[in-house]
C-alpha cells in the first residue's frame, strides 16, 4: 500500500511573518505532528516566513514549498466581486525583483494602517498604531492585529465582530489597499521561478460558471498555471467544477486550509474545519512541474 495515498498536505498557511499567529517554526512541529507530507508558508504579501523556515531543520518526512500570497488587482479583461489573490510556490527567495516588489507591498500596508486607527478613532474606538505595535510586535501590523486589539480592548466581542461591524470592506473604518496588477504578479512570480496559483476562486465571487471559465482563460494566457481547487470555503460541488477547469486547461490543482492559527481558531492545519483533505500527490505534481 503506498503510504502517500493517505498523507494530507496544506499548501496555504500564514505565519507571525504576515497575520499568523505561529511562528514558522512552530508551524513546522504542528505540521509534523499531524503527519503531514508537505507544508507551505504563504505570507501575505512577503516572503519572511518561507525564509525563516528555510533556515530551521525541517524532519525528513515533511517536505517544504517557498511560497506567498499575494493581493492583486483585475485588468479591463477580467470582472469579479470579491477579492484576488495570488499564491506563488517553489519561488527563489533571494530573487531581487520579487522582493523589491514585495518592500513595495509591505509599505503599502504600512501606510494604511494609521488610516484604520485614525478612521477608529474617529468612531470613538481610541487606540494608537504603538498599542497595536506594543501588542504584536515590530512585523507585519494589518487588520487582524488591529481586530484582536478592539476584541482585548473590549470594542468588540471576537475578531467576525470587528471586521463586521468596523474593518470589513464597506465599514468604517476599512481603508483600501494598493494591490499588484494581476498580469505583473504572475510575471513576477515565474521570473522567479515559481508557479502562480490562482488562490480560493471562491472568493472572486463569479457565480456565473461561464464567466469563472472566461476569466481562468483569460489568466491563462497572463501565465497562470494552477487554481487552488481544494480549500474550506469550497463546497463539494464548488471543488468537483473547479477540479474540472483545471483539468480542461490543463492547470495544476493545488489546496490549503489557509490556517492563520489563533485568528481563524475554526480553521485547523491539514484538515480546515475538519473534513479538507488535500492529497500528496498534488505536491508531486507541482515540484514535478
Amino acid at each position: 500500500m503506498d503510504y502517500k495515498k493517505h498523507v494530507g498536505i496544506d499548501l496555504h498557511i500564514h505565519s507571525t511573518a504576515s497575520d499568523g499567529t505561529l511562528s514558522p517554526q512552530e508551524i513546522i512541529s504542528l505540521a509534523h505532528s499531524f503527519n503531514m507530507g508537505a507544508i507551505a508558508i504563504t505570507d501575505h504579501d512577503t516572503i519572511d516566513g518561507s525564509k525563516e523556515a528555510s533556515t530551521l531543520d525541517i524532519p525528513p518526512s515533511l517536505k517544504l514549498l517557498a511560497g506567498v500570497e499575494i493581493s492583486v488587482s483585475s485588468n479591463p479583461s477580467l470582472s469579479y466581486a470579491g477579492s484576488f489573490h495570488m499564491l506563488g510556490y517553489s519561488i527563489r527567495l533571494d530573487d531581487p525583483v520579487l522582493n523589491r516588489t514585495l518592500d513595495m507591498l509591505q509599505d503599502a500596508r504600512r501606510n494604511r494602517n494609521p488610516r484604520i486607527i485614525n478612521c477608529l478613532n474617529n468612531l470613538g474606538i481610541n487606540f494608537s498604531l504603538k498599542d497595536v505595535a506594543d501588542e504584536f510586535g515590530e512585523g507585519q501590523l494589518g487588520r487582524p492585529h488591529i481586530a484582536q486589539l478592539m476584541v482585548k480592548r473590549g470594542f468588540v466581542k471576537s475578531i467576525d465582530e470587528a471586521f463586521d461591524r468596523y474593518l470589513g470592506a464597506g465599514r468604517p473604518a476599512y481603508i483600501d489597499k494598493y494591490r499588484l496588477d494581476c498580469g505583473q504578479a504572475i510575471e513576477i512570480i515565474l521570473a522567479a521561478g515559481g508557479i502562480p496559483v490562482l488562490a480560493h476562486p471562491f472568493f472572486l465571487h463569479i457565480e456565473n460558471k461561464n464567466l469563472f471559465e472566461n476569466f481562468i482563460i483569460n489568466l491563462k494566457g497572463l501565465g497562470l498555471k494552477g487554481i487552488e481547487t481544494y480549500y474550506p470555503a469550497h463546497s463539494r460541488d464548488l471543488t468537483a467544477f473547479y477540479i474540472k477547469i483545471a483539468k480542461r486547461y490543463d492547470l495544476l490543482m493545488t489546496g490549503g486550509t489557509d490556517f492563520h492559527g489563533s485568528i481563524k481558531p475554526d480553521i485547523k492545519i491539514g484538515s480546515g474545519r475538519g473534513d479538507l483533505f488535500v492529497p500528496y500527490s498534488l505536491y508531486e505534481k507541482l515540484v514535478n512541474r
